[in-house]
């Protein structure tokens, strides 16, 4: 990591966002917006070497932190603005927190989506208020139809994070978390467009100038990494934290993260999906996959955070059920809980019962069992099962192989990754 990079690169501009602009906006939208709270994890704590502390943006009526920079934007709309309305493009949380505090506040919302949004998220955006307009096929096009709506009806745009009020909003939750947790000397900072980040780190190195600012980025989608760093790391991707993947990060927020980052993270998807499946199990908390990568980063840096008092925003927890099932499922595969052997077999009767027996000495459970007699190499009389199976943890697993392949049978692991 080349911090001196981060820190000296040509175009820093402390003026483009202040602490003062966060105190204002928390006063703004002070009683408006869940006050979330600050609360020390003692098992993470003992897992990461760390000192834990977690920021559970996730409990905001909308699920997500995006709510403070919304508001905080609508609230410094002039009279004429909020009659003709607002407008943004996009698929996601900006979305609700946007048609929510517009709905309560009077002022009309439109949100520009592109036709391949899931119909649940069109459902959730209606549901607080807001009107959706399908348009384009990628979020490219549907953010400049927003555009162009914006110029025709008259409409004010408020942009999800590369604005300066909306980073003022969401720098609140750094302003809280160093109120309830003044000792927190190291803060890990989700980013995307930069919109958290660039109002989180802003205040907290106005109240705290020694603080620690750690920035974190979906592997697939290090967008923002490539910019201030001046890597050219390949971006796109079937992420799991669709909330923080951003092909093009914010020109404002870009600016303003350039003077403060010390240092600049990846973080990989099994390491998201494990650190998501983590909370749920450890702190009964349900995240998104944008919200699990600052434990992930943690977790895939011990050595960095080792003895420091941690911050962490678990920024959001709007996630599909189906998408949060195969999580989970997959993270017990990972864990060796969960497997699926290939076991070649002879076809005749009696076969899967002698196997099955192996799993009864060694207490596993048999969840499923597939035959394959057509799709195989094997011996005409010979067959592939699949069984799925369920242990106590992973060397229970790797007993019963053993087993197994001292019995004559020739046994392969599915693998996750």
């Amino acid at each position: 990591m080349d911090q001196q990079t981060l820190k000296t690169a040509p175009g820093t501009d402390g003026a483009l966002l202040t602490a003062d602009d966060v105190r204002a906006a928390a006063a703004r939208i002070s009683g408006k917006v869940v006050r979330t709270p600050t609360q020390h994890s003692n098992t993470l704590s003992a897992i990461t070497g760390a000192d834990v502390w977690l920021k559970f943006e996730n409990l905001q009526f909308t699920a997500a932190y995006k709510e403070r920079g919304a508001l905080n934007a609508l609230l410094l709309l002039s009279e004429e603005q909020k009659q003709r309305g607002v407008i943004a493009a996009s698929a996601g949380n900006h979305a609700q927190g946007l048609s929510y505090h517009g709905t309560r506040l009077g002022v009309p919302v439109t949100i520009v989506m592109p036709n391949t949004t899931p119909l649940v998220k069109v459902m959730q955006t209606e549901s607080v208020g807001g009107k959706v307009v399908l348009e384009g096929e990628s979020f490219d096009e549907a953010y400049a139809h927003a555009r162009k709506m914006e110029a025709e009806l008259g409409l004010t745009f408020i942009h999800p994070f590369d604005d300066p009020h909306v980073a003022a909003g969401q720098g609140t939750v750094a302003l809280e978390m160093l109120e309830d947790v003044p000792e927190i000397d190291t803060l890990v900072l989700p980013i995307g467009g930069g919109g958290l980040a660039s109002g989180m780190g802003t205040v907290a190195r106005a109240i705290k100038p020694g603080i620690g600012l750690i920035g974190v980025e979906a592997q697939l989608y290090p967008s923002m990494y490539n910019l201030l760093k001046g890597t050219n790391l390949p971006v796109g991707g079937d992420t799991l934290a669709e909330g923080i993947a951003v092909f093009e990060p914010g020109k404002f927020t870009s600016k303003v993260l350039r003077g403060l980052l010390d240092e600049f993270l990846l973080v990989s998807e099994s390491r998201i999906e494990s650190s998501l499946a983590l909370l749920l199990q450890i702190e009964k908390t349900l995240v998104e996959g944008a919200g699990a990568t600052g434990l992930g980063a943690v977790m895939a840096n011990r050595e960095l955070f080792a003895g420091k008092k941690v911050g962490i925003v678990l920024s959001g927890g709007n996630i599909d059920t189906r998408l949060l099932a195969n999580v989970l499922l997959r993270d017990l595969a990972r864990s060796g809980r969960l497997a699926r052997l290939k076991i070649g077999l002879q076809d005749r009767a009696g076969a899967l019962y002698k196997v099955a027996k192996v799993f009864h000495e060694h207490n596993v459970n048999i969840v499923e069992v597939l035959h394959h007699r057509i799709f195989t190499n094997l011996p005409a009389k010979g067959l592939l099962t699949e069984i799925e199976c369920e242990a106590r943890d992973r060397e229970q697993l790797e007993t019963l192989v053993s087993a197994l392949r001292s019995a004559g049978y020739e046994v392969r692991q599915v693998e996750t990754d």
